[in-house]
């Protein structure tokens, strides 16, 4: 029995401490840990900087609120600007929280434009984009929506890489357009190079801004310190946050100075958003995830683990189906149900992570190199066989 709210179907699993992209349960087992917090531990678990920056703020300053200066915080936004499209960044907690920034400066833009009655944005069928009231609505999936009374009104979903329906869903009331450049709750779906294009030529177009969530593509996920960067697009807004800080809760939205314009005073806040502790942490995290080589280093990685893993589909293709995704945001489209195969591969003593449409998520540390890439595919072939070695017995069995 636990004090919990039962909104988590937990493994029945805990770990006692963490090392690079290891972690142990309290038993000493260990675990090659492929999910990373769901995207989260981008340097692993105890990376050096990492606990370095922390004991040392910490020593020296928490929090003090976002009514005075944070040179942290102001340092941080600096290097995120120098290094991506943005002008402007507001610092937050999550990436619900990140994205809602996002949405209300779109909606704020077209009202300091005059244009009030643009408020709705078009999303995407198979989005994920957090389990905020609004950021439900805007994911738009059923599962998430049900019993929390009427969703938040102005989304328009449309499907995924249908540029008809984009177009037909455009209106008078239209303010954005939000997409994920890789789906990762939705299966780890890329949209194709192309149709980020055509996104922010149909946003030139018409007037609208272009919204990207990167809360788990962006800080290196893919390859790129943004994965929108990879298509050759210049959005409007980006929304990015686990990875960030690499264990520690920070979140942030980027925008142009344009679409930055109507936030000023008073408009939005964040208690704890950026804080002295938190901004440390997210420039240590800069501090190995820029440095020279370390994002050329996730994309070799990436694909040395994906030429790898095809050649396991191939050999059990009654198990895995597909291979998808792009740096170290990998999925396996799964021929059996995904939950199975995460399981199987608990049992190997591999972390995994579940997604949409059948697929089985690895979202490893972006620190792995190539012999741990390799260990991960040794016990993902060892899970395949075990499920089918269990299917043929059941096969057998009913035989009998």
């Amino acid at each position: 029995m636990t004090a919990l709210y039962a909104t988590y179907a937990r493994a029945p699993l805990a770990f006692a401490r963490g090392e690079g992209a290891w972690l142990y349960a309290e038993d000493g087992t260990a675990y090659l840990d492929f999910a990373a917090g769901v995207a989260v531990n981008s340097l692993g678990h105890c990376h050096p900087r990492l606990v370095e920056a922390l004991n040392a703020q910490a020593a020296r300053l928490w929090h003090v609120s976002n009514l005075y200066t944070v040179p942290e915080q102001e340092r941080l936004a600096e290097r995120l600007t120098a290094a991506t499209f943005a002008d402007r960044v507001f610092f937050c907690n999550s990436g619900a929280e990140a994205v809602e920034c996002a949405i209300k400066t779109a909606r704020r833009w077209h009202f300091v434009e005059r244009r009030p009655e643009r408020f709705r944005v078009i999303t995407f069928e198979g989005a994920f984009h957090g389990r905020t009231l609004a950021t439900i609505a805007a994911g738009g999936q059923d599962k998430y929506l049900e019993g929390f009374g009427p969703a938040a009104p102005g989304f328009d979903q449309v499907p995924f890489g249908d540029v008809e329906a984009l177009n037909a869903a455009i209106g008078p009331e239209t303010a954005a357009i939000l997409v994920e450049p890789v789906q990762g709750e939705g299966g780890i779906r890329p949209f194709a190079p192309n149709f980020l294009k055509t996104l922010r030529q149909v946003c030139d177009d018409n007037g609208l801004l272009l919204l990207l969530d990167e809360v788990q593509t962006g800080i290196g996920r893919t390859g790129r310190l943004l994965a929108h960067e990879g298509a050759g697009i210049v959005p409007d807004i980006v929304a990015i946050a686990k990875g960030l800080g690499g264990g520690f809760p920070i979140g942030a939205c980027l925008a142009s100075e344009d679409a930055a314009k109507g936030m000023t005073p008073g408009t939005h806040g964040s208690t704890f958003g950026g804080n002295p502790l938190a901004a440390a942490i997210g420039n240590a995290v800069l501090d190995v995830v820029l440095a020279p080589g370390f994002l050329g280093r996730v994309r070799r990685t990436g694909l040395h683990l994906k030429q790898r893993l095809a050649a396991v589909a191939d050999a059990h293709p009654a198990i895995i189906e597909v291979i998808r995704g792009e740096g170290l945001m990998i999925g396996l489209k799964c021929r059996v149900p995904a939950a199975e195969m995460v399981a199987a591969l608990r049992d190997q003593r591999l972390l995994s992570v579940g997604a949409g449409d059948n697929v089985v998520r690895l979202l490893p540390p972006l620190i792995i190199d190539d012999d741990e890439a390799d260990e991960a595919v040794r016990r993902i072939e060892a899970a395949a066989a075990a499920i089918e070695g269990a299917m043929e017995a059941k096969v057998s069995e009913a035989g009998r």
